[in-house]
């Protein structure tokens, strides 16, 4: 499985809902970017380390390096391994002794650490194919419809219907349909 390293090409400001932001990563050889949807404690971590600001008790995600330390083991990377309607899926790559454990993690928080650490984020290439944005020109951006939640999706068919966008509601009921019924499953 070929892996694209990443690096944080930018954060919004609050999205809808208000404690939501997007943080935008972008491969480190090339162009393509994408979005992660995050809280508003992770945004903290992560902004505190993109600034280079040093609180003066330790946030939680700060107490990880130490820990690990401890523990004897090194965080040597993070990796983005699936995309699922709206959710990024991480892993935590550490070594104990030569030996790789691979731990599940959010990925706001896998980001969070890796900027600690200081170590690679890497997302699979085929993540990557899948979920990066969409350059429409003009400053503009498309997100593929299988990286918005469910809940995003209903609003969006909302407005599609009154704009009277058939077509595209159509898109957006279909998708909605496809996760409704993997969830019945």
């Amino acid at each position: 499985m070929k892996e694209v390293e990443l690096k944080i090409h930018d954060m919004s400001t609050t999205l809808h809902p208000a404690d939501a932001y997007a943080l935008v990563l972008e491969e480190k050889e090339g162009g393509r970017k994408i979005p992660v949807i995050i809280g508003h404690l992770e945004a903290q971590a992560i902004k505190v380390m993109m600034i280079g600001y040093r609180p003066p008790r330790p946030l939680t995600h700060d107490l990880f390096p130490a820990l690990t330390s401890q523990l004897g083991v090194e965080l040597k990377k993070i990796l983005i391994y699936k995309a699922k309607d709206g959710v990024f899926y991480s892993y935590l790559c550490f070594d104990k002794d030569g030996e790789e454990l691979k731990i599940d993690s959010r990925t706001s928080d896998a980001i969070a650490l890796a900027l600690r650490y200081r170590c690679p984020m890497y997302v699979t290439e085929e993540v990557m194919a899948t979920e990066h944005l969409r350059d429409l020109g003009e400053g503009k951006f498309s997100v593929p419809i299988t990286s918005v939640s469910l809940q995003m999706l209903e609003e969006a068919l909302a407005v599609a219907i009154e704009k009277e966008d058939y077509e595209q509601a159509s898109h957006l009921r279909d998708e909605i349909r496809r996760r409704k019924g993997e969830e019945n499953q």
